[in-house]
């Protein structure tokens, strides 16, 4: 004698087959356009207009962040150590704090060079950021130096003019900057 299917399970397969169905139907490609997004089809259409001003609105968030990021770093991790004295010869904690303000050092001058890249998407930021490049480049081994601990006043007032010139050139464009401390895993990866 066959068995008959209840009819909740009959309607449960039904059901599950159909919404697979409609799934598998929403999530495949469309070659028809005119059903598309109106937003899409309309940005598509004068892509310069938005594609530039959004360009413009990200190169200046990206540059308050790279340029936050190394302005937290040298604060944080150079400058207070060494008005606090850490770094000299026989400071408690000096051999971890060298090597904290290398790690930073070379971090700042990477986040300086991603922030200078970034402001040359937006006009304004761009004028004022560029005689700013030299000076970022004159910190490219001084990470290194700190480390090794044969970086002197010198050596840190130039981080500190360099994050003051960047955050004067952003404040100047509209773009100000605030320091962001990054973690020590930032510093490191």
């Amino acid at each position: 004698m066959p068995r008959s299917v209840p009819l909740r399970r009959t309607l449960a397969a039904l059901l599950l087959s159909c919404a697979l169905v409609a799934g598998a139907t929403a999530c495949g490609g469309s070659d028809d356009t005119s059903g598309g997004n109106a937003a899409s089809a309309s940005a598509a259409a004068d892509p310069s207009v938005s594609a530039s001003a959004e360009k413009q609105r990200l190169a200046k968030t990206r540059f308050v962040a790279n340029a936050g990021l190394a302005a937290g770093a040298t604060y944080q991790w150079i400058v207070k150590p060494y008005r606090a004295g850490t770094f000299k010869k026989g400071a408690e904690g000096r051999r971890l704090a060298l090597v904290k303000a290398g790690l930073a050092g070379g971090f700042a001058y990477n986040r300086l060079k991603a922030a200078a890249e970034n402001a040359k998407g937006d006009p304004l930021l761009s004028k004022a950021v560029a005689p700013l490049t030299a000076g970022i480049e004159s910190l490219k081994g001084l990470g290194t130096k700190l480390r090794k601990g044969e970086a002197g006043e010198g050596d840190v007032g130039a981080f500190e003019s360099v994050i003051d010139s960047i955050k004067n050139a952003g404040k100047d464009a509209g773009a100000e900057v605030k320091d962001k401390v990054p973690s020590t895993s930032q510093l490191t990866g």
